[in-house]
């Protein structure tokens, strides 16, 4: 009888550790997302969703609109209501560590995405390598620009995972770049496209002869590219920008921008389901899992557009 109990445990636990990914284990999935008006963060939701779908996994969605203080109660409510792990995308760097101790306390996984909790990280982190990938567009803009000249940099929501993280890859590209100077720099607090034209265009007024733009995401890149039609400068002005959305890509493919990092968008969503059913089961994953991004230009922007990684 004890040889028979010990050959199904161990039967039970060669199971655990070699047989497949059991989706069907997670049954009801908690998704806090930290702006569904940035098209980025919609790929991830879409993305998410058709995943779930494919395994029967229900899927709340709940989407703070850039407020932390909102996203807060969203995961309270959120954990009354059973489910077995929760995707976070935190809207802001202050509040992005209660909900983790929130769900934590609760019992339940969780996978962060994109941004991370700082000092309060989830389960894993999945997210694209952005100081790699920003160095590689600033690297881009600054070779275009003859590697000399003025430079702005709009960046994205203070403190924030990607915000950090890419503000590191450009100034990695700047060091290597002495004889750029950068003459103006100021945070968005939504990264979106009407904050990128208003501070494009006070930058411009300050700087008019700037002939380099980073803007750390691609809604702040179309609105600093529609404030430099309308300054109509001398001078050709170099503009890069991050992320891959879709629309910034059509945009990029008719010269609107110079280029973009193009962000595995539908493989975050994927993977994030992957992991939160993984955590579900007991299964241990990597705390922090970093995706390449694909720098875009018009010359090979047309394979994302066709195929969105």
């Amino acid at each position: 009888m004890k040889i028979a109990r010990t050959m199904l445990a161990s039967a039970a636990l060669l199971s655990l550790t070699l047989g497949p990914v059991h989706a069907a284990e997670l049954k009801k999935l908690g998704l806090a997302v930290a702006n569904l008006q940035a098209n980025f963060f919609n790929q991830i939701k879409q993305s998410v969703e058709a995943e779930a779908k494919k395994h029967g996994i229900e899927v709340v969605t709940v989407d703070a609109k850039g407020d932390g203080p909102t996203q807060v109660n969203q995961i309270q409510d959120l954990l009354t209501q059973n489910i077995d792990a929760l995707i976070y995308i935190p809207a802001g760097a202050a509040a992005a560590t209660v909900p983790v101790k929130l769900a934590k306390s609760a019992g339940i996984p969780v996978v962060n995405v994109d941004r991370n909790a700082d000092g309060a990280p989830g389960d894993t982190f999945l997210a694209t390598d952005s100081v790699a990938s920003a160095k590689s567009v600033c690297d881009f803009i600054l070779k275009q620009a003859g590697g000399k000249g003025k430079m702005v940099i709009i960046h994205g929501q203070k403190g924030t995972t990607p915000e950090v993280d890419r503000s590191k890859g450009c100034a990695e590209s700047l060091k290597a770049n002495p004889d750029v100077k950068v003459v103006a720099e100021q945070y968005s607090n939504i990264w979106s496209q009407d904050e990128g034209f208003q501070i494009m265009q006070n930058m411009l007024q300050a700087n008019p002869d700037v002939p380099i733009v980073f803007a750390q995401a691609d809604a702040l890149a179309l609105g600093a590219a529609q404030a430099i039609k309308v300054a109509n400068p001398s001078q050709k002005i170099v503009v890069g920008g991050f992320d891959g959305d879709t629309a910034a890509l059509e945009a990029l493919s008719k010269g609107v921008f110079d280029v973009t990092a193009t962000q595995q968008t539908q493989k975050m969503g994927r993977d994030a389901v992957e992991n939160a059913a993984k955590l579900v089961a007991g299964k241990k994953v990597p705390p922090v899992q970093l995706l390449d991004a694909t720098l875009t230009t018009k010359e090979n922007v047309a394979g994302c557009i066709a195929n969105h990684p």
